[in-house]
This record gives structure tokens, C-alpha cells and sequence, in this order.
């Protein structure tokens, strides 16, 4: 694939240019091993010097299919797709990238499987956005080195707005609220939990609706720790309804951790659009919301 830009500014370098456009050193690596490189339509070098009104354009590799990851025809539900991005609707229960439990049906074994009918181009998912096994919603794929190079970007520069619904066990006693608490793995176990040797870990949170035993919130992550939301509910007493590692009670039928990506929206680095997507709760979680609301 090719993207061009214009040069508008004088500039140190090819490298520094490039850099100034996202493309990273691991990306600019690549470039020089295996793509092409050229200024105003001719072949250069990394060494070619830059002027204002320059056209840069770069011819990226493609990205074939890695024979170690298995394929999967499983469909999967498509929120949106373009040149650079895929974005899906993770159901609950499908683990995203490959392990030890499942090596054969994950989202990126499905991912795969799709961009193999479609003779894609590129055809290795880079996975931004990972869900926990039964945490539903949106999830958001780069579909080259670049779009994951510009993506991991805007995540480190707080520049991408993840929202999700949770239901959390007990009633909280604010209407909103910040858990500004470090994260660190518990040594005993698979969890996370609050150490003031963690790494920095902010979720904000609205209620949207009490019930008798339980509360639906609404939640922004500020950061993207593994279990963030979990570990910093049940620190505060209020683990999430199903979360049995945490601790959170079995309430209404619910036997997983009631957590839902609900949206996600960022402006898009390669246009400048505002793009944002929503995944609706699915059938479990409705239940769990209407057998709540009729105790």
C-alpha cells in the first residue's frame, strides 16, 4: 500500500519527516529493508534531501498471513472497516489473541480467516483495543504497521475515548466519581490489585442507574491497565456483578463479569475525522438489566 504526504515545513531529514507523520523507527525500518521510498514520483534513498513542496511517498510491504496462526471461518460482526482500520463486535466468551486455552477460534483467528476470503492486502490484525475473554463490545484492529504505528500514538497521548457500561454489585453511594489507584499483579494469583508499587491506573466512572443490589455505571478509561475497571471496582467493595475472580456475586442469572465496551471514538490520524462506534449490550447483559429493574 502507498500513502504521500507533502512537505510543508523544512525539514532535518527523511527519518525526522517521516517521524513528524507517525511512522516509527520499527515502521522506517522496514521501509528501507523491504519498501520503497520516493520524492516527487522518483526512487530515493534515505539520504535524499527534503524541500518544501516535496512530495514524499512510501510504498509499504504487505503483510501476508502468518502460517503459525490458524485459520477460522467463523463469521465476526464488522462496526466498520476501511484501509486502515477494522473495528468489531466482540461477543462475550471469545478470547482475542491466542493461547494457551484456545489456539484455534479467537478473534484474530477469525480476523485472519476473513481477510483470507477477501484476499486482502494485509492480512495480520494489529489488535489495539484487547478485551478480556467474557468482556463483549468494540474492539479496534489496525490493518497495517502504520496504522498501528499512528494508533499507539494517540493511546499514549490519552487521545483515544473508551467508554464502557458496567454493572457493579451494591449500590455506589456517589453519583460520580474518580479511582485514581495503581495496579500491580497480585503475586498469589491471576488478578490485579491496588499496590502502591503499580502502575498508574485512573477510571472514571457515572451512575446511570441503582438497583436494590447492584449499580449500573458508565465508565471511562483514563488508562488501559489489564483489569482496570475490575480490580479498581472491587477495591472499592463494589467488584462487578459475575466477576468471580474479583469476588462479584452471581446476581439475576449473570455467570460473567458484566462488562461491556459500549464506544469508542478517536479522530481519525489519516483524515482528520472524528470517528467514533457503538456496540450494543448484548442479550445477557438486557436480561440481566431487566430481571434488576423488576426486583
Amino acid at each position: 500500500m502507498e500513502l504521500s504526504w507533502q512537505v510543508t515545513t523544512p525539514v532535518t531529514s527523511l527519518k525526522r519527516f517521516l517521524n513528524n507523520q507517525g511512522v516509527s523507527h520499527r515502521v522506517f525500518s522496514d521501509l528501507k529493508q523491504a519498501g520503497t521510498i520516493r520524492v516527487n514520483g522518483q526512487v530515493v534513498t534515505p539520504a535524499v534531501d527534503l524541500n518544501v513542496g516535496d512530495t514524499v511517498t512510501v510504498g509499504l510491504p504487505a503483510e501476508v498471513a502468518d502460517d503459525a496462526v490458524a485459520t477460522s471461518e467463523t463469521p465476526i460482526t464488522v462496526l466498520f472497516e476501511n484501509r486502515d482500520w477494522l473495528v468489531v463486535d466482540k461477543p462475550a466468551g471469545l478470547n482475542v489473541v491466542p493461547g494457551p486455552a484456545n489456539r484455534t477460534d479467537t478473534l484474530v483467528n477469525r480476523i485472519k480467516g476473513y481477510w483470507l476470503a477477501e484476499d486482502a492486502e494485509n492480512q495480520v490484525p494489529h489488535i489495539l483495543t484487547r478485551l478480556d475473554r467474557f468482556t463483549s463490545g468494540v474492539v479496534w484492529v489496525a490493518r497495517h504497521r502504520l496504522a498501528n504505528s499512528l494508533a499507539s500514538q494517540l493511546q499514549a497521548a490519552h487521545q483515544v475515548d473508551k467508554r464502557y457500561l458496567a454493572v457493579v454489585s451494591g449500590q455506589l453511594p456517589d453519583d460520580h466519581g474518580i479511582i485514581d489507584a495503581p495496579l500491580a499483579s497480585d503475586p498469589a494469583g491471576y488478578n490485579q490489585m491496588v499496590s502502591p508499587d503499580g502502575k498508574p491506573a485512573k477510571t472514571e466512572y457515572w451512575v446511570e442507574k441503582r438497583f436494590p443490589n447492584a449499580t449500573l455505571v458508565r465508565v471511562k478509561l483514563h488508562t488501559g491497565r489489564t483489569h482496570q475497571i475490575r480490580a479498581h471496582f472491587a477495591s472499592l467493595d463494589h467488584p462487578l456483578v459475575g466477576d468471580e475472580l474479583y469476588g462479584g456475586p452471581q446476581l439475576a442469572g449473570m455467570t460473567r463479569q458484566a462488562l461491556h465496551a459500549h464506544t469508542l471514538a478517536f479522530t481519525d490520524p489519516f483524515t482528520g475525522e472524528d470517528r467514533a462506534f457503538t456496540s450494543a449490550p448484548p442479550a445477557d447483559w438486557q436480561a440481566l438489566i431487566q430481571q434488576l429493574s423488576e426486583e
